[in-house]
């Protein structure tokens, strides 16, 4: 029999990859937006690509999508050099870019049609009805596209991006602006094209909330480069939830703590913080408690979370993980 960690290890050397970005840079005058960045994203994955706001993101997608030029590096999809095979390449991608480009003034499936012709292939009134029940929009089919809420436009976008069935949609930024209907509705569409239709997908995003829902892969760059890259489930460890405690002393407590079996959990000596799972934590209260301390509160969060807040800066950041 073959043991376990040998059987992953093959599995994983035989995974196709989709895409393979290798020491990728994208540089403005001065400034790099985008600095030697490699990654990969995997058949069949649902790959977040986090960061906040003007780190990277949206200039690494446009050079995926040809858009832009790299200034250096190396990308390849689906096995073929961007650089040298360009038009077989992007014609197994779909992508929604920010806010979808659709015709306002003409209905739904005028759009889907209109974009279908664009792409060069023919579709039947059927298929084009099919995708648009798909993206939850079979009922206004009819309606003008000014009449739609942002989330249905986004919800249109992706049926757009899909009409040639691609292999691959890159996403970026798909639930801005949108309420949290239409976060739900963005988020229950991609675990679908991915778990019955069997796509490959690539979201952008800055909320962690949102990725850790969907994605099985998952990247963080800040100012153009690569924090930490790996599976969602072992980045989020709920081994490496960091408990932080306020209490009417805290210095007498974290002596309290240094003398009982937490000690190894305690991660600094100047404030109440320990690294530990999660599930360890209602036991960690109760010892407390009957230590005689006084608890005013205890926050929990994971570790992923804290290093992610310590590179953003923007408040709307520090709203998505704290909401």
């Amino acid at each position: 029999m073959i043991p376990l960690s040998v059987y992953l290890y093959l599995q994983l050397s035989t995974m196709a990859l989709t895409i393979d970005v290798t020491h990728l840079s994208k540089k403005f005058n001065d400034t790099y937006a985008v600095n030697d960045l490699s990654f990969t994203v995997n058949e069949g994955d649902i790959y977040g690509f986090l960061g906040q706001n003007g780190a990277g993101k949206s200039t690494t997608i446009r050079m995926l999508l040809t858009l832009i030029q790299p200034t250096s590096g190396n990308i390849e999809m689906f096995g073929k050099k961007l650089s040298i095979s360009r038009s077989e390449i992007l014609k197994q991608v779909g992508a929604v870019i920010e806010k979808p480009d659709l015709y306002k003034y003409l209905s739904a499936y005028e759009n889907l049609s209109i974009f279908a012709k664009m792409s060069g292939i023919k579709v039947s009134k059927k298929l084009l009805m099919d995708q648009l029940k798909m993206v939850g929009l079979e009922d206004r089919a009819k309606d003008n596209v000014r009449t739609f809420s942002q989330g249905m436009k986004q919800r249109l976008g992706i049926a757009v991006a899909l009409v040639h069935n691609p292999a691959l949609i890159i996403l970026d930024e798909p639930t801005n602006g949108l309420d949290p209907q239409g976060i739900a509705d963005i988020r229950n569409l991609i675990l679908k094209l991915s778990r019955e239709m069997g796509k490959t997908i690539l979201i952008s995003s800055h909320l962690l909330s949102e990725i850790e829902l969907i994605a099985n892969r998952m990247i963080i760059i800040h100012k153009g480069k690569k924090m930490v890259e790996g599976a969602v489930a072992d980045l989020l460890d709920p081994a490496h939830t960091l408990v932080e405690i306020d209490t009417l002393n805290n210095i007498e407590t974290t002596q309290l703590l240094q003398q009982s079996k937490w000690v190894p959990f305690i991660q600094t000596k100047n404030q109440l913080q320990l690294m530990m799972n999660k599930t360890a934590v209602p036991e960690l209260i109760n010892d407390l408690v009957e230590m005689g301390v006084q608890i005013l509160s205890v926050n929990s969060s994971h570790s992923l979370e804290n290093y992610f807040l310590s590179l953003t800066t923007q408040s709307e950041n520090v709203e998505a993980f704290t909401n």
